[in-house]
């Protein structure tokens, strides 16, 4: 399951093997194991994401250009709104992905973080994921910039030299740009999820559901995350 650059890489086929995995137990063994640490990173679905709450330094969010599959194989391009942050921390995340295995539906289901709505635990860098749709409640803080040129949006930490277009947006495209962003409970589709760098949560499950399972709604969140 390890992809490039020490990160565990979710796609169709590990998808397919998850099952079996799971009754064998070795998937656990490697979860204890810390195979999760380097880092995280989702692609080839749809998945739904659930958080409590999300918060992240160096807001940006621009609309790219995403090729979809339709049920008939054929492709479209759609327009997601891709966001990312240089620094953050997160209050419980939910993942779900239904699958179809041997003509069943089966839901992967993968949950990171405690049951404490007032610890922001999950730590992550540099994230990046493309947004379909979500429900939630977003404030915006320190110099905040609406419909910017998304190819102007930068990402990098205070003091790092700036990565050209970090988010891959054409040119003219819609852009935001924050110092801080501040995401409360979040229900959302995503296709795309990056979570590298550094990874770290007190607690990491990974189940498998039959039929199709949602993600529970997340809980207010309590307290402040504190300045990052």
């Amino acid at each position: 399951m390890n992809g490039p650059t020490g990160h565990t890489r979710w796609g169709r086929s590990a998808l397919v093997a998850l099952p079996a995995l799971l009754v064998a137990g070795g998937l656990g063994a490697a979860l204890a194991d810390g195979a999760l640490a380097g880092g995280l990173q989702i692609q080839s679905g749809t998945v739904q994401l659930t958080t409590s709450s999300l918060y992240g330094t160096r807001y940006a969010a621009a609309v790219v250009d995403q090729t979809a599959v339709r049920p008939d194989g054929s492709t479209s391009t759609v327009h997601p709104l891709r966001m990312g942050f240089a620094k953050g921390v997160i209050n419980g995340l939910c993942l779900a992905q239904q699958q179809q295995i041997m003509g069943a539906t089966y839901t992967l289901m993968f949950s990171l973080g405690d049951s404490n709505p007032g610890t922001w635990e999950i730590v992550t860098e540099n994230t990046v994921l493309d947004l379909h749709s979500a429900t939630g409640e977003l404030d915006m803080d320190g110099l905040v910039d609406l419909n910017i040129n998304g190819a102007d949006t930068v990402i990098a930490p205070e003091g790092s030299p700036p990565v050209p277009n970090p988010l891959g947006s054409p040119e003219h495209r819609f852009g935001i740009q924050a110092g801080y962003a501040k995401f409360d409970r979040v229900t959302a589709t995503v296709h795309d999820l990056q979570l590298p760098g550094l990874l770290s949560t007190p607690g990491l499950r990974i189940t498998v559901r039959p039929g199709a399972v949602d993600c529970p709604a997340p809980p207010a969140p309590t307290g402040t995350p504190g300045s990052r």
